[in-house]
């Protein structure tokens, strides 16, 4: 009889919760809630946690970084005057050039310049600058990047002959970051025979020729950093005129994947042009 009321008991949930059996089990189910002290704080504050151990933790910033140990362009570039290099010191507008020349040349940026270094001078300086520009060119061909370094700026090609001698046509002494942390940038004319030869990466002349000098003339801009005492005459960029005619752009070359061949076989290039022939 007691085995029949118990599962009768079972089967019906009204008879269920009499039973004593039942009430026990029911009594020892509980949730478990865990504390809500830790549960808030999301993140660990690890620079909480140094401080109390008695570490010092360095802030970290997210700023960019700047380079000061040269500007980022040219302040105030040289117009240069248009058919230059072709017009005559004596005709009218050969004397128009040299006047123009003179009031963009301005004495007291060249002023400013030599209080910082008293060595500059503007008769002395093109020699000095030809010898970084045509070092500069011989480190870039020869691959020698740490003497390159020492030549050139961060942000900016054989010299065969000079066919004038260069002079300076522009000079400016701008600051950055702060008040009296100065720049100086001079401006030189520079006309010489160069060559220039531009492969691609399968070594296919794209542009200009080894063995053909040609004429060029330039608007090479040098700087120094003024302020710093060790700071030394650096080749920092060009001035491309408005007036100067459009360079034919380079033509991109791809290049077309082969077939994939197993050790034991060999290319054939007539089969693979056939294919490549058919695809397209």
């Amino acid at each position: 009889c007691n085995i029949l009321q118990r599962e009768q008991a079972l089967l019906d949930p009204a008879v269920q919760c009499h039973l004593p059996s039942l009430i026990l089990l029911r009594t020892k189910k509980r949730y478990y809630v865990p504390k809500t002290d830790d549960a808030k704080k999301h993140t660990v504050d690890y620079e909480a946690r140094a401080r109390a151990a008695g570490i010092v933790v360095q802030q970290e910033y997210m700023e960019r970084a700047i380079n000061i140990a040269c500007t980022a362009g040219i302040f105030d570039p040289y117009i240069p005057p248009e058919g230059d290099a072709r017009l005559s010191k004596l005709s009218k507008e050969g004397l128009k050039q040299r006047t123009e020349q003179l009031k963009q040349s301005a004495a007291s940026q060249i002023r400013k310049i030599r209080e910082h270094d008293p060595k500059f001078s503007t008769k002395e300086f093109p020699d000095r600058a030809l010898e970084i520009f045509i070092e500069a060119q011989t480190a870039l061909a020869q691959f020698n990047k740490e003497r390159l370094h020492k030549l050139v700026t961060e942000r900016c090609y054989p010299f065969l002959e000079s066919l004038e001698p260069p002079r300076v046509v522009h000079a400016r002494c701008p600051d950055m970051v702060s008040k009296g942390n100065l720049y100086g940038q001079v401006t030189l004319r520079m006309h010489y025979k160069q060559t220039v030869a531009i492969y691609d990466r399968f070594g296919r002349l794209m542009l200009g020729d080894e063995n053909e000098p040609r004429d060029a003339l330039e608007y090479v801009v040098f700087e120094r950093h003024l302020k710093n005492p060790y700071g030394t005459w650096r080749l920092h960029g060009k001035i491309i005129p408005s007036w100067a005619p459009p360079k034919d752009p380079i033509i991109k070359t791809l290049m077309i994947p082969g077939p994939q061949l197993k050790p034991w076989e060999e290319f054939n290039s007539h089969e693979h042009e056939k294919s490549t022939a058919k695809a397209v």
